[in-house]
Order: C-alpha cells, then structure tokens, then sequence
C-alpha cells in the first residue's frame, strides 16, 4: 500500500463518517471552478461509497490539483506506485472523477458534472535528482511539479532551508525540462530566492498554487508583496491557502482573515493573477477529539521528517470554509464585498486555467 493510499483513506476514516453534505451556496462562478489544492476522497481497491460522493458532487467544482508524493517522503518508485494507485481510484468512479491530461479535460468534467483530477507534486524528492525523471512522471500524467517543498533539494532551497541555495544550475535545468515538456511549475514550498530565480528563468507563468500573504501575516510560507508582484509580471497566478499560516496559531482562521490576504494579493497582483488553492480537505474536518488526535499524530510524524513549519497545530480549514462547497462560499463573499463576476470567474478558477493552457504544451 503506498503512502498516497495510507494518507487519504486515513483523513477520510476520521471525517467521512462524521460529516453530512452541505449544502450548496447561492453564487458558484459562471466559468470553471479550479482548486488548487485540495485533499479528494479516494480509495484504491473499491468504488467510493455514496456518501464521499455526495461530497464530491456538493463541492461545485470542475477540477482540483491533488498533490502526489506528499512533503518529499516517498522516493521515486513509491511515487510512480501512488500514481498507479489514484489511476486506480479514477477508473474505480468513471462518473466522478476525470483525470486531467489536457486544458479541453475542464470542458469535459463540466459538461458531464465529474471532477477533473490534476496530477501534481509539491515537492521535488521524488525525482531524486535525475532529470528523465520530470519525462517519466510528465508521460504518467502529472501536470504540476515543484522544485523544492520545505527542505533544500538538488534543484532549489525550501522556504524552511538554512542556508538557501537558491535555485541551483540543475534547478535551472529542473526549469528548463518543465517548460520543454509541458509541466507547469509550483514553487508554493520554494524559499524566496528559489522562488525568484524560478520565475526568471522560466519561459512560461509559474504558479504558487497555495500560499497566504506576507504583509498580512508573517510567516516562511507566506509570500512577499516583491515575490507576487514578480509572479504576475511574467503571468502567473498565486491560490490563497486555508492553513494555520494565516494567522497567529492556535487561532483558528477566520474568514475574514482569509479576506485579508485574497484581498491584498488581488491588490497586489491584479485580478488576472489571483486563485483559490485551500491546501484542505474536499470533505469538512471532523475536528472530535479522535479525529483531532490522528491530526496531532500527523503533526508530530511531519515534525519528525524534518518537513514542518512552525506554526502547525490548528487544522487546516478557515471558520466558514469548513465545507465542500467553499468556491462557491467565496464567490458569494467576493459578491458581496463588491467584486464583478468577472473577478469572480477569474479567482474560481479561469486564471489557474489560463496558466495551465499556456504551460501544459511542449
């Protein structure tokens, strides 16, 4: 059983069956509707049962990007393994989910009310250093990749690495074999420098699929008002994440802390470079005491392997976006703050969109 397997059946173990479906909010977006990264209810060896896909069919999306590979845990076989595992679960639920391997795959899940599953890393372990290997996960179907989640990796330094490398001359290269073969590049978990020397080099827009603001709250993974700016001057799009970073933990975010930050980054950005990335679970969180003990033990697992940033602790959804349906409830915030629907469609998805209909061609 590969990790992927072990970490989805176990979130869904402690929330599924706690959890009842939503429902929906008045106000989803006209357009596609994008997550950028987001935790699905998965099971490899049977179809999922109706409950996990009322949850599914209750989010309102088109598609979402599910990170493979975890936090650079899993080496490059465990990796292909869990590819194969989530192949699996695709087949297993040919009327829920989609696997994205083209921009026309949106119009596809839209039209027939299944979700596209985007394939993506956000860390950069996996590859192990060898280039082919960004060929032989491309030709698997992963769309998205990283250079580096929290730790430093032969291509780039991680936004807890000390020192910082940088983007290095094989991250360079790294950056190259990515726009040379259709992977869009997510630098969410790249330090600064990285981050920068990144967007420099690449050809194509980069993304930070899921990250928070800096100038609203401190924090490693928070991004800087010169690294946004930076971002959308060559195209790409920055996803406003649900985690503890937000805020001074143990609060929990609220929503109008979540506001702080999608708000600042529209300034900052513009509307054409701002997106939804919830770094969450599709399903709401079961936040029981046992469930909140299996969170704690994941915590102390990560702390462990060395890939944590401080400030971990509160669970990772904002009060008020605690649901499947969440685009749909920021759409109606955003609505309601003033926004047009243009911006709306934009931030639900067509800006991520945009970016992968510009990267996803060799």
């Amino acid at each position: 059983m590969s990790t992927t397997r072990r970490i989805f059946l176990g979130a869904a173990a402690a929330s599924l069956a706690a959890s009842a479906t939503a429902s929906a909010a008045t106000g989803q977006a006209a357009g596609v509707v994008i997550n950028g990264n987001l935790l699905l209810p998965m099971d490899s060896e049977k179809p999922l049962d109706q409950e996990a896909r009322d949850l599914v069919k209750a989010s309102g999306l088109t598609a979402a990007k599910l990170t493979i590979g975890g936090p650079g845990t899993e080496t490059r076989a465990e990796t292909a393994a869990s590819i194969a595992d989530i192949d699996k679960v695709v087949a297993l639920n040919p009327d829920l989910y989609l696997k994205v391997a083209s921009v026309a795959d949106f119009a596809r899940a839209k039209a027939s009310g299944r979700l596209g599953i985007i394939y993506s890393f956000e860390a950069a372990e996996m590859l192990e250093g060898d280039l082919a290997a960004i060929d032989q996960f491309r030709a698997a179907g992963v769309l998205v990749m990283g250079l580096s989640y929290n730790r430093t990796t032969p291509f780039a330094s991680g936004t807890m690495s000390s020192p910082p490398t940088g983007l290095t001359e094989l991250g360079r290269r790294a950056v190259e074999r990515m726009n040379a073969t259709g992977v869009t590049i997510d630098v969410s978990h790249s330090d600064e420098p990285s981050s920068l020397g990144a967007i420099a080099v690449s050809s194509k827009p980069v993304l930070i699929t899921h990250a928070g603001a800096a100038a609203v709250h401190a924090h490693p993974r928070n991004k800087s008002d010169r690294l946004m700016k930076a971002l959308a001057n060559r195209g790409g799009v920055m996803g406003i994440y649900e985690l503890s970073y937000l805020t001074t933990a143990p609060a929990q975010p609220s929503l109008d802390v979540y506001f702080a930050h999608l708000i600042h980054a529209l300034k900052v950005c513009g509307e054409d470079h701002v997106g939804i990335g919830s770094d969450a679970l599709l399903w709401p969180f079961d936040t029981s005491s046992e469930s909140m003990a299996q969170w704690n033990k994941s915590l102390e697992e990560r702390k462990a392997a060395g890939v944590a940033a401080p400030g971990e602790g509160p669970p990772p959804f904002v009060t008020g976006l605690n649901r499947p349906d969440r685009c749909a409830v920021i759409a109606d915030e955003l609505r309601r703050r003033g926004y047009s629907t243009r911006v709306v469609d934009k931030v639900m998805g067509g800006n991520f969109r945009r970016v992968f209909a510009e990267t996803w061609t060799a």
